[in-house]
């Protein structure tokens, strides 16, 4: 295995067995609390999960997150997440494809387009590699080998300082994503991730052309205790837990991203365990919401528990709509039905 392919193995090894998850910093959905509607007016069967995203019609607002790839386990992963993806017509992201560009010979793992050929597929390239003479041929061998719909420039600044040997040299970089978002014939999506991404940076971005952002924040698995546990000497073990519960939490960045930007496509992430806090993201202002963890524990174990915590996903949003009495995402978003706990 090549040094990357080694990581991208440990990473799924650590997030599945050890303590990884944020500790002190929630996601900030518990702070909200529906108000149940005892007499809906409504036919729980009629109720329309559906939405559109970057041109794209969803069967619910569900975004599986990036996660994964360059590895045969890797490849298992993807495979059975893309299966179920086309089944309820879902977004799906792959992890980090800089590993088939370094290694083509691994690009197999990320080719899910023929298991779902209709579904949104997000490419994946961290946005510093283009500090390290990455640029618009690579953003293009990625999105091309996926046939991808958009692509996704993962912003990781806490995960580098924290990994052996990373890519810290982010001077600049905005200038950079903003000449590829003028020759990228796709949409570009800016996400963090776990650490979030705040509402004067949105702007920052959106000025450079980007043309979605999905926050990725506090709350979920924090990345620098997953680096921690792979740090190869004391100081960067040390490092990943002081700065294990650092971020933005998500419910914080939907909210303060809405209030400048109404309009922005807006993906909620980082933290997020079920249907109802998929609820509670939309209601905030999310178009959609996307969840990484709960998908890789059922993906590691089969086909079948995907397609299980999928129903149970739907199922749960299908809920929240109806003892809220809301007939589809739009009403769930214009409606008061989501209240701040003081």
């Amino acid at each position: 295995m090549t040094e990357t392919q080694t990581r991208k193995a440990d990473h799924i090894r650590i997030c599945l067995n050890e303590d990884v998850q944020f500790n002190q910093i929630t996601n900030g959905l518990e702070r909200y609390r529906f108000t149940h509607c005892c007499l809906p007016e409504i036919n729980r069967d009629e109720i329309d999960i559906s939405t559109r995203f970057l041109g794209k019609t969803l069967g619910a607002p569900l975004l599986i997150s990036s996660m994964t790839g360059g590895t045969q386990q890797a490849q298992t992963i993807n495979f059975r997440l893309a299966e179920v993806a086309q089944t309820y017509q879902l977004a799906m992201g792959v992890g980090s494809q800089r590993v088939a560009v370094e290694n083509p010979q691994v690009a197999d793992t990320f080719a899910v387009r023929s298991l779902a050929p209709d579904i949104l597929l997000l490419a994946n390239l961290g946005a510093v590699q283009l500090n390290y003479s990455y640029g618009l041929d690579e953003c293009l061998r990625v999105v091309e080998l996926l046939a991808a719909d958009a692509l996704i420039l993962h912003l990781n600044p806490l995960q580098e300082c924290i990994q052996t040997n990373g890519d810290t040299n982010f001077r600049g970089l905005l200038d950079k994503i903003h000449k590829l978002c003028c020759k990228l014939p796709v949409p570009v999506i800016a996400k963090e991730v776990g650490n979030g991404i705040s509402a004067p940076m949105t702007q920052k971005l959106l000025d450079a052309g980007v043309s979605a952002i999905d926050v990725a924040g506090a709350g979920g698995t924090s990345w620098a205790k997953v680096e921690s546990e792979r740090a190869l000497n004391l100081k960067q073990r040390r490092l990943g837990q002081t700065f294990a519960d650092w971020g933005l939490p998500t419910a914080d960045c939907i909210t303060s991203i809405r209030d400048i930007a109404p309009d922005v496509p807006l993906i909620a992430s980082g933290g997020l365990r079920n249907g109802l806090e998929v609820a509670k993201a939309i209601a905030l202002g999310a178009d959609l919401a996307g969840l990484a963890f709960p998908f890789l524990q059922a993906a590691s174990e089969s086909t079948e528990a995907v397609d299980e915590l999928v129903e149970l996903l739907i199922a749960e949003i299908t809920t929240v709509l109806f003892c809220t009495g809301n007939a589809n995402l739009s009403q769930l978003r214009q409606s008061d039905a989501l209240q701040k706990l003081k």
